[in-house]
């Protein structure tokens, strides 16, 4: 089994971390459990360069290593053009499979915009002549709008985004087979959608830093006879269930836009209210900002629930920092206690996909408090719930119960006892 994360960032890209390069993300791929991470920013020519002396090539897999982690070369660039009399503002992420590619590709972009300026590049050109360009130079390029849900710089965005693929891409939709989720959305939501049911939906998680709370928080999860890039496109291009095995996603509420709301004004609104009050923020009177939810609740033409025939699945997480830290109700994000236990878990049992998604209640609680192991077991359980976020604020999860759903959750794990004792050995 093969944990990817495909869509990152380097240290030359803005608002990123110094420690985001090879070292720095070889390390917080190995603690979080991911074999295969995405380079980030190849189109930067420094950042280029060091992938160029650093990375080894693994012979006829399109593919890189570097201190046992496998490398994909991938870019994310911003195109803005102008559609109808409006500023569109789309975020791609392009992979290659050979330095010899990307050098092309480099080549053919630097006439829209300087690339040294920052990793993920602005580049003057409609989204679907960067597609043509792109398969021009290789039919082996893949390219892959990003988290097509976000209000800004979107497929689908509230803010800049279009209605449908075809609107986007034009006459190279032919060449679009996948969409990236975001943070604020998931397959469910995007199964509500019947337009959608031809793309596959892959899960990455954006990292501007290594730390296993931002890297490989969403993923994409292969069960691969050999690991290739040609192998884990095609499996992705048909949703081969035998292949493609599940992708992995943080609860949308966890988005910093799943909801609607204005920051400024501490306004979070459900896509129900905030229609009712024509989208305009109830305290200052400006637009509020419109969420993922409203913005699926817009386009959506099937019922909450859909699933398509050919989906293929996914398993809500939360970064482990995150568990230990609301459970112990420190809202620090650099906390030394929670770390310390973050990463006694993590050296007890390998990686903190581990963590999450395998350890029972029973060796957890033999190692961190059973307050804590009983959050794991919840978040693993999709037992969490969540406020949600808005307008730029990460949602909050909730691990205290009322007394009510405490008794529930009692009575529950008691008749699983009953039942299991009953059945027998």
């Amino acid at each position: 089994m093969f944990v990817c994360d495909f869509h990152i960032h380097s240290k030359y890209s803005r608002a990123t971390s110094k420690s985001m390069d090879l070292d720095g993300i070889s390390l917080g791929a190995k603690k979080k459990g991911l074999d295969l991470v995405g380079t980030g920013d190849f189109t930067h020519p420094k950042w280029l360069e060091e992938l160029k002396q650093k990375l080894k090539e693994v012979e006829n897999s399109g593919l890189y290593l570097y201190k046992d982690v496998f490398f994909m070369l991938t870019s994310e660039v911003s195109t803005v053009f102008e559609t109808n009399g409006k500023i569109k503002k789309i975020h791609h992420v392009i992979h290659a499979p050979s330095f010899e590619i990307v050098e092309q590709i480099n080549d053919s972009l630097s006439r829209y915009g300087d690339l040294s300026l920052d990793g993920r590049p602005t580049l003057s050109m409609r989204a679907s002549e960067l597609v043509e360009i792109l398969m021009s130079i290789s039919k082996d390029i893949v390219v892959i709008p990003a988290h097509v849900w976000t209000p800004w710089f979107s497929l689908f965005g509230s803010k800049s985004g279009f209605d449908s693929v075809e609107e986007c891409y034009e006459d190279q939709t032919k060449h679009i087979f996948a969409l990236e989720t975001g943070l604020s959305s998931d397959p469910e939501m995007n199964w509500r959608l019947s337009k959608l049911d031809r793309f596959a939906l892959v899960s990455n998680s954006d990292a501007h830093s290594p730390h296993p709370w931002r890297l490989g928080r969403e993923a994409n999860v292969f069960k691969l006879e050999e690991l290739s890039y040609w192998e884990i496109f095609d499996s992705i291009k048909n949703k081969d269930p035998k292949r493609f095995l599940f992708t992995i996603e943080v609860d949308p509420n966890y988005g910093k836009y799943h909801y609607t709301g204005h920051r400024k004004c501490n306004v979070s609104l459900h896509p129900k209210e905030s229609i009712k009050r024509g989208n305009v923020c109830p305290v200052c009177g400006k637009p509020l900002t419109i969420g993922v939810l409203q913005r699926v609740e817009e386009l959506a033409d099937r019922l909450e629930g859909f699933v398509p025939q050919n989906a293929i699945p996914f398993k809500r997480l939360l970064p482990l920092y995150e568990i230990i830290s609301f459970s112990l109700g420190v809202n620090k994000l650099y906390s030394k206690e929670v770390l310390k236990i973050h990463d006694t878990l993590i050296q007890k049992f390998g990686n903190e996909l581990n963590v999450l998604l395998k350890v029972n209640y029973e060796k957890l609680s033999e190692v961190v408090d059973k307050k804590i192991a009983d959050s794991i077991i919840r978040v693993r359980n999709g037992e969490l719930k969540f406020i949600p976020g808005y307008d730029g604020v990460y949602g909050v999860p909730v691990f205290e119960d009322s007394q009510d759903q405490q008794k529930e959750k009692k009575l529950k794990r008691s008749i699983q006892k009953s039942l299991f004792e009953f059945e027998g050995p």
